[in-house]
């Protein structure tokens, strides 16, 4: 929470650094591209592990703490906090590369390290306890396999990465050496992240009531497949060099041909329930229901402007922002979903139900905006006078991005509102309206 809390907070400073009219205001370039670094670390890299964490803690630790699980969770914390407090402190020049854009600072970079050591020792701890379950154990057989999933990923991303690092040549330097140093793992990382979506999909479909029309043997087949592309990334590092364009564009088209699967099927079957079970849906699970619709709607969207990217254009971030936010809407309802399972209120009434519609119309908003900006030309990664907003059309576009953006982060702060009332109304209490 508290990293979807500072992402949330960079957010509004993105927002209006490109908002049309709003370059007076902000007029120095770094300062967009430092708020841009966080946003991003935090919103895509350390909220997703974090709730990966809580996965693997639901499937395999059944409650309890251990003193390697505790570290993990501190060290992330640190890292977490860290991060944010480098876009305030040294000189360094921030980087845009893909996946984990760096502040070049000695404090952004020790957080990140306790990031990364704190999902590595989560992970062998993960490991450690598959081992001794089975994977296949009901009633939590679909968490578990999923969560197994997760850890593969993650796992296979921390080996890629190190491989690259190893492998990196000494001459290289500055964004070029970032972007190749993360371009593998962030793409595996995706996969991990799809496999998210798919645990909460499943689980925020059975607890609107709703029943799908396979058998579940079937669906925990889907989520395993799910690690089907992970195979060919051995293919790609056996033929390739790290260091080269023929690996980038393998993993592009790693991402384009297998990030889809089993995603559609899943959502699709996913769809079809929701809607022959329209009439049994509890009506008590309505924040719920809204934010898996929503995620539907944005992740399939995602996909749609993704078959239409040419160029270096605001369309591959309209792209991306409509995948990860439906991740992150997905994710958002199983945080609602936990809370009375974990003891604390649950959340009802209108404020919940409608958060994840003003989160999803916001990004629908601010992903149109992007993809109509990127059709005309503005390239990404760009700010105020540098965007190049000539045309009444450009800026009337750009502007509805601005506006889907702001609707967006109000959607997200009562998300992150939310849930601290339930936390701190502890965990004694019970179901309570959220409205």
């Amino acid at each position: 929470m508290l990293a979807l809390a500072i992402a949330g907070l960079f957010a509004i400073l993105l927002v209006l650094s490109r908002s049309p009219g709003m370059e007076q205001f902000f007029p120095w370039i770094d300062f967009f591209r430092t708020a841009l670094v966080v946003h991003v670390d935090q919103s895509v890299l350390i909220w997703f592990l974090a709730m990966a964490g809580v996965v693997w803690s639901l499937a395999y630790d059944g409650g309890q703490r251990t003193g390697l699980a505790f570290a993990a969770y501190l060290l992330m914390l640190a890292g977490t906090v860290g991060i944010a407090l480098a876009a305030f402190y040294g000189s360094g020049a921030p980087l845009m590369n893909n996946y984990v854009p760096v502040l070049q600072r000695p404090l952004f970079f020790g957080a990140l390290g306790l990031v990364g050591i704190g999902v590595a020792l989560r992970l062998v701890l993960l490991l450690s306890q598959v081992r001794q379950r089975k994977l296949f154990n009901e009633p939590n057989g679909l968490v578990r396999i999923a969560a197994f999933t997760v850890a593969v990923a993650c796992a296979t991303a921390i080996i890629v990465l190190i491989y690259t690092w190893i492998s990196m040549p000494t001459e290289l330097d500055g964004a070029a050496y970032y972007e190749y140093l993360f371009w593998g793992a962030g793409h595996v990382l995706q996969f991990a992240y799809t496999q998210l979506l798919l645990l909460a999909w499943l689980l925020l479909l059975a607890a609107s009531g709703a029943r799908l029309p396979v058998r579940p043997i079937i669906i925990n087949g889907l989520v395993l497949l799910g690690l089907l592309p992970l195979l060919w990334v051995v293919v790609i590092y056996a033929r390739y060099d790290p260091v080269s364009a023929e690996m980038r564009i393998a993993f592009t088209q790693l991402m384009q041909y297998g990030g889809g699967f089993p995603a559609i099927p899943v959502g699709l079957l996913v769809i079809y329930s929701l809607f022959q079970n329209r009439h049994d849906l509890m009506e008590e699970a309505r924040p719920l229901r809204m934010a898996l619709w929503m995620s539907l709607l944005l992740f399939g969207l995602g996909g749609l402007i993704a078959m239409m990217i040419t160029g270096i254009n605001t369309v591959i971030p309209a792209h991306y922002h409509g995948s990860i936010v439906g991740v992150t809407l997905a994710l958002m309802g199983f945080a609602y979903m936990l809370l009375p399972k974990l003891g604390y209120a649950a959340v009802t009434g209108r404020l919940a139900a409608a958060q994840p519609i003003i989160y999803g119309v916001g990004q629908i908003l601010h992903v149109g905006g992007l993809a109509v900006s990127g059709f005309m030309g503005i390239q990404r990664k760009t700010a105020g006078a540098a965007q190049g907003l000539e045309s009444l059309s450009a800026k009337l576009a750009m502007g509805v991005m601005g506006i889907g953006g702001l609707l967006a982060v109000i959607g997200g702060i009562l998300f992150v509102w939310i849930m601290l009332r339930a936390f701190m109304k502890g965990p004694e209490n019970s179901a309570t309206e959220a409205s």
